[in-house]
């Protein structure tokens, strides 16, 4: 299912969800400057790859390309970000502080068009009401929040990953939580793709959809925990997992914050 609106109006402009977005879609076109060539010589690549992975990937194997070492900069790797946390990398001071600050910077990365477009696609429809609700600068830190505790549950669940945790998903997963708490009544309309071309607008609710979302996350989080899973494959379930928990929490934490004014209907 694919939300494309909702019912509940924002009696507010929320330019601060605003701001998220063009923030991560102009990383996102940034990107695109960024070189994505490898030596021609074959000795040469092979010495950059060595060089990049025991430095800047840290352990993690990778083109070693230019977009690439940006990757391994600003993303979040559990095991990397875990022994700085030790002391037990032989690394400058400002570089210490970096890897501490990219289970901030990693939120405002995507891996693909498919990742922006979805995590962008979920932030607006839902993150405008969640802001309303919550005031500007509150949401801002409600988003910022969700991030940050979303990496952290994933570092919990696989402190030894070495390959980079990247994308809004964790952050907009606490929006989606929050949402379901205040807007539990609220109508989306969701489209649901036949015969690949063919869409259909549905007005469902918006606890069946968010329901099913987060059901589905969970089922998968729970298939990456037994032997038979592959690590590292591709998508932090427990990312998504524990900020749409940490969302539906602080919601409901402040839920006797209202907007001035009459209720709206779906209240």
């Amino acid at each position: 299912m694919i939300p494309v609106g909702d019912s509940p109006r924002s009696r507010t402009t929320p330019f601060v969800n605003y701001l998220i977005i063009a923030l991560n879609v102009a990383v996102f076109a940034w990107m695109f400057t960024l070189g994505n060539g490898t030596p021609s010589n074959r000795l040469d690549a092979q010495r950059e790859f060595v060089a990049q992975t025991n430095g800047e990937c840290y352990g993690y194997e990778t083109a070693p390309t230019e977009i690439d070492r940006f990757f391994c900069r600003y993303s979040l790797q559990p095991r990397e970000f875990v022994d700085n946390l030790r002391g037990e990398l032989e690394v400058p001071d400002p570089d210490r502080g970096m890897i501490l600050l990219t289970i901030l910077t990693s939120i405002f990365l995507q891996a693909g068009w498919l990742h922006i477009i979805g995590n962008m696609l979920f932030l607006w429809v839902f993150g405008d009401n969640v802001e309303d609700r919550l005031g500007h600068f509150g949401y801002l830190l409600f988003y910022v929040a969700a991030g940050i505790v979303a990496s952290l549950v994933q570092i919990s669940i696989n402190p030894e990953s070495v390959t980079p945790v990247i994308g809004a998903s964790g952050a907009v997963a606490g929006v989606l939580g929050a949402y379901i708490v205040y807007f539990t009544h609220a109508t989306v309309r969701v489209v649901i793709p036949f015969f690949i071309l063919i869409f259909i607008p549905i007005p469902i609710p918006a606890w069946v959809m968010i329901g099913a979302w987060f059901l589905q996350n969970l089922l998968s989080g729970y298939a990456t925990l037994s032997e038979a899973a592959v690590p590292d494959a591709g998508v932090a379930w427990f990312a998504h997992i524990g900020g749409f928990i940490f969302g539906l929490g602080m919601a409901w934490l402040f839920i006797g914050r209202r907007r001035t004014g009459p209720a709206p209907p779906w209240e």
